[in-house]
């Protein structure tokens, strides 16, 4: 069954939706970018299924129902294409829909994702485990999750214990999706980094950036310089 997501909305002009990363939401991520483009766009900010205000407890299929969540969620509010942006698990989310809703997506820019399998993905996926059980433990961070989710956000961290959770099958190629895509990528996850090379390959109008000084969560670790190339792909799609 899709969800009406729980969304914010900041300032006015063409759609941008930012889709947050696991474990956030829409207020508490992308925080830099939102208060940025509220000034020249609409900014839309929902919580993902089972993150903040947008209380679910089935994930079984969350990157599918994600995305229908999302188009639920663009049709109530009357927006018939946007700019999508997502990081990590919201990317993930952001390149399902733009599979499956190709119309509704008039760019699609993507970072913290990996567009294959890595050779080394057991172990990747051991530290990952070992370090979302240390999160469980501290205290504090329990206790600041508890704050911004009305939902069990610790489901996410169970469900990730599944070594095949992650959907390569979604990451491995762009078919389908029309729109230009951006992808950026911090220059320290080099499993990341990959589809810097992938992705221009498989589909025309692919933009690509390997930003220094940043890893996984590029947006926070360099958002100034995140922010001005988001900026410069939106100038040029909107000048075209």
């Amino acid at each position: 069954m899709t969800l009406l997501l729980h969304t914010e909305i900041l300032g006015d002009g063409e759609p941008i939706v930012f889709l947050h990363t696991g474990l956030q939401t829409g207020l508490t991520d992308f925080a830099y970018q939102s208060d940025y483009f509220r000034h020249h766009f609409k900014v839309i900010l929902p919580d993902l299924r089972g993150h903040g205000k947008s209380i679910e407890n089935d994930i079984s299929n969350f990157f599918e129902d994600s995305a229908m969540d999302l188009e639920e969620t663009l049709n109530k509010l009357e927006l018939k294409s946007v700019h999508l942006v997502g990081c990590s698990l919201g990317a993930l989310v952001g390149l399902c829909f733009a599979k499956k809703f190709p119309h509704k997506v008039k760019s699609l820019t993507i970072s913290g994702v990996l567009c294959e399998k890595p050779d080394n993905w057991n172990e990747m996926h051991k530290k990952e485990v070992e370090s979302q059980a240390r999160l469980l433990q501290n205290k504090e961070a329990a206790n600041y999750f508890d704050n911004i989710h009305n939902t069990d956000w610790r489901q996410f961290l169970h469900r990730a214990k599944d070594e095949h959770w992650y959907p390569f099958y979604v990451t491995k190629d762009l078919d389908g999706i029309g729109a230009p895509v951006l992808f950026i990528v911090g220059e320290g996850n080099t499993a990341e980094t990959k589809g810097a090379t992938l992705y221009p390959l498989l589909k025309k109008n692919v933009h690509v950036s390997i930003i220094p000084f940043a890893s996984h969560l590029v947006h926070c670790e360099q958002p100034e310089i995140y922010t001005k190339i988001l900026e410069v792909f939106f100038n040029k799609i909107e000048n075209k």
